[in-house]
Order: C-alpha cells, then structure tokens, then sequence
C-alpha cells in the first residue's frame, strides 16, 4: 500500500455516528456540493470534483516516490520553454515549465489542448537582485501576488505542480528567505492541496539542501538546476539527507559558467553538436534510469534565447530551424530517432589552423576563415557567418538583447563555407560565428571567441 505525502494529508473527517451519517446524505443528495469546499464556491472556479480528478499525488512504491496524474504514474519528460509545444508533444515531452505567470492564460490554454502538464512558476524575488527580505511591506506584497496567483491557476487542468522561486538561494545571505519560503509553501498548500509544492534551486552545496530540509518542511519536492555537476547531484542528495522526491528543473549543455574559458575569461562554447551529445549521455546515465525519488526533469531550453550567447542552449534559432538537441530529446523520450537530423560542424579553422579562441592586435588584413561540417542524411548544406560583440553581462541569467552585429561587411562571402573576414574597428571581445543549414530546417551552430587588443603604441602616446 502506498502512503500520501506532502500536501495530500489525510482529513481528519469519518462518516460515523449520528452527524457523520447525517454528512455522508448530505454530500450524496445535494449534488454540486463539493466535498469540503463549501457548497457556495463561486460558479467561476472548478468545483471540488474537478479539482479532485486533476489532483496529483505524489506516493511511494517500495521505497520510491511517484507522482501520479489522473491515477496514473506520471515521469516527467519536460523542457523549460513556452513556445514551439506541439513540437514538444511530436518529439515525446510531456510537460513545460514556466518560471512565472506572464501570460498564463494563453500557456495554459495550449498546453490543455496538447495535453501537456505545466510546472507552474511563482516568481520569489532574490536578494541578489536587490530584493531586501527586511522589508515586512515588500514581503507582504510578493505572498499576496502569489496568493492571488494560485487561487487564479489552482484548478486548470494542465497544472502539474507549483515552483516557488527559481535560484533564490544564490547569493542569499538572509536566512529568513528560507523560513518565508515555507511560509508561503504552506499557503499554498491550504489554497490547493491537490497539486505539490516544489522549489528550484542552484547549487553544489549539500548544506543548501540541509538548510531546506531543516526549514521548508512544507516543500514537497526539491528541485535542482544542474548541468555539468549532474553526476554530482545523488551524492549531494544523499550527503544532506534529502529523503524526499525530488526533480531536475533545468539540465542540459555545460553552462557558460563551467566551460573552459578564453586568456580573457570569456567561456568558450562547445559545437552545437557536441552539446547534444552531452545531453543525451547525462539523460541516459542520470535520467532515464529513473533514479530512486526523482520525478523526472525539464531540459534548458525550449525556444530561443539569449544567455551567455543566443546559441548556447536555444534549440531552435530565431526563425525556428532545430539544433540537434531537438532530434536528441526526440530519440530520448519516444526511442525512435527523427527521419532527418541536423547538420554536423567539425572544425572551424582561422588561417587553416584550428582554433578555440583568438586574440588580434587591431589590423586592416584579411583572415581566412572555413568551417569543415557534413550531413548525416547527405542534404546540401548552406551557411552564414557574422561577427557580434560579446554581450557584456554573460554570466547574468536574465533575458536580454542579443549583440547587434558588429559591423556590416566584415564578412566577405558570409554564405561561403570558406571565407574572408576583417577585425571590427573597436578593441574589445567579439565572437565569430558560423551556421551550417541544411535541407530539412535544421541548423548547426559553433562559434569562435576573439578579441581585439588596444593598440600597444597608441595606448603609449
């Protein structure tokens, strides 16, 4: 027999004696009463059957946890991301996470007719953007938005669970944001007891794990945004003494923060290729066994994005064309490989010589410049190349603006596989880019650093 947990405690309520018996023809003879939701909940909100049939539970099986949607066990075969979702469904995913609920209603309205779940974010504000935990007012108004959030979104049927916050704990220095975590996971829980509470946090650090296991007690679920210390992330479990379920809210490529980095310190990004190759060897070893107590996971992203570069983690460029990371989670979730998969780059060579980054002292010259790719299908592939700053803030993991182009007509024959480019006029880093398109809308991407020094002799005078 399995055990509730988490939010799903048993009610202390029984159908013996005189009132129980009165209660139990009461709750059969006056139907659209829901039980224990009061008979006069508003016609615009779910009624309890509703809720009570999108219920998810989590429970144990030996001594591992499940969840279960609609009475049945649901693993989590996710990708964070909001857009490109029936293609997520084609490819096998079953679910989306979202870090907030900036549009919602159209998210969760597809995701209902895709059948997709979503793991709804509650966005917590983080001290290291500048939020001060002190501030009673300030806090107050952050639970009472994530109040109104959940009484809104409690009842939809794509609701998989609530993530309260996403790396809160970064940079954290007051310990009361735990205790106000689990304040407010806990009011969550009697908002909604049908759908579990988990919270997203970055970390290498078993204390981070003990500190909330000692003081959110109302968390249900952990999870944990890793990349490359994914092979770290069961000894960190087992280290703090996490018993409970947990999930992986963010994996994928190496992050631009643990890759190797330039004489400059700017990460050098691996092949697109090569970054799908990293993912499905993690799922595989990590994931897809189904580790004890992990619910499931969601891959980094789904859509398009600019963080670290706008091609580190996007699966799909600006105009939709997929990386080999689309294919990759395809052949993970369904085990059946696409009919047509992304072009392959090999090398990218800067006056024949290969190269992971290159440093210039400013210059009028010509470099040549090629990039060796090929097709696993044999499609004919076309490419483009372009010279962009590298954006200023790389390591921050908030949205922002992908650099313009440099400047024009510093490539010579930008859609040759072999090429000529100049330096940018202005020192600084830049990153050489290069596409490898092929037939099927697929993309390959790589990338070179570079960086322009100052002049030594007008940087003297």
């Amino acid at each position: 027999m399995g055990k509730e947990t988490g939010p799903f405690r048993r009610r202390s309520c029984w159908f013996t004696g005189k009132t129980g018996r009165l209660l139990f023809l009461l709750f059969w003879l006056l139907p659209g009463c829901g039980f224990l939701t009061g008979c006069g909940e508003s016609p615009s909100t779910s009624s309890r059957a509703t809720a009570t049939e999108n219920a998810v539970r989590i429970s144990w099986v030996g001594d591992s946890a499940v969840l279960s949607r609609r009475g049945q066990p649901y693993f989590i075969q996710g990708a964070g991301g909001q857009s490109r979702l029936k293609r997520l469904k084609e490819c096998g995913g079953n679910s989306i996470r979202i870090w907030d609920d900036n549009d919602a209603d159209r998210i969760l309205k597809q995701a209902d007719q895709l059948d997709l779940t979503v793991l709804f974010g509650l966005w917590v504000e983080r001290e290291r953007d500048g939020f001060n935990y002190y501030d009673d007012r300030a806090v107050r108004k952050q639970v009472e938005q994530i109040r109104q959030t959940v009484l809104k979104y409690r009842h939809h049927p794509s609701l998989l669970m609530w993530c309260l916050g996403n790396e809160w704990n970064l940079k954290a220095r007051n310990i009361s944001v735990y205790d106000e975590i689990n304040r407010i996971a806990k009011m969550i829980h009697e908002l909604d007891p049908d759908h579990p509470v988990t919270t997203a946090i970055g970390t290498n650090r078993a204390q981070i794990l003990q500190l909330i296991k000692e003081r959110c007690p109302e968390i249900d679920v952990l999870s944990v945004n890793v990349y490359g210390g994914i092979h770290e992330l069961r000894g960190l479990l087992d280290e703090s003494g996490w018993t409970k379920p947990y999930l992986i809210s963010e994996f994928g490529p190496l992050g631009h923060w643990e890759s190797k980095q330039t004489d400059w310190q700017m990460p050098i990004e691996p092949f697109s290729d090569r970054k799908s190759e990293f993912v499905r060897a993690n799922y595989q070893k990590y994931i897809r066994p189904r580790p004890k107590n992990c619910l499931g996971s969601y891959v980094f992203l789904w859509g398009y994005k600019e963080e670290g570069t706008h091609t580190w983690y996007s699966f799909f460029d600006a105009k939709g064309r997929e990386t080999a990371l689309v294919g990759t989670m395809q052949t993970l979730w369904t085990g059946k490989p696409p009919e047509n998969v992304a072009p392959v780059i090999h090398q990218m060579l800067i006056n024949q010589r290969e190269v992971s980054f290159q440093a210039f002292l400013p210059s009028d010259s010509l470099y040549r410049v090629e990039v060796v790719a090929s097709d696993p299908d044999r499609d004919n592939l076309t490419y483009f190349w372009e010279i962009r700053p590298q954006a200023e803030q790389w390591l921050e993991d908030d949205f922002h603006d992908m650099p313009l182009l440099a400047e024009d007509d510093l490539i010579k024959t930008a859609h040759q596989p072999v090429t000529s480019f100049q330096l940018p006029r202005l020192p600084g880093a830049y990153r050489l880019y290069v596409y490898a398109y092929d037939t099927h809308h697929h993309v390959a991407t790589a990338n070179v650093p570079i960086l322009i020094r100052e002049d030594d002799k007008k940087s003297h005078q």
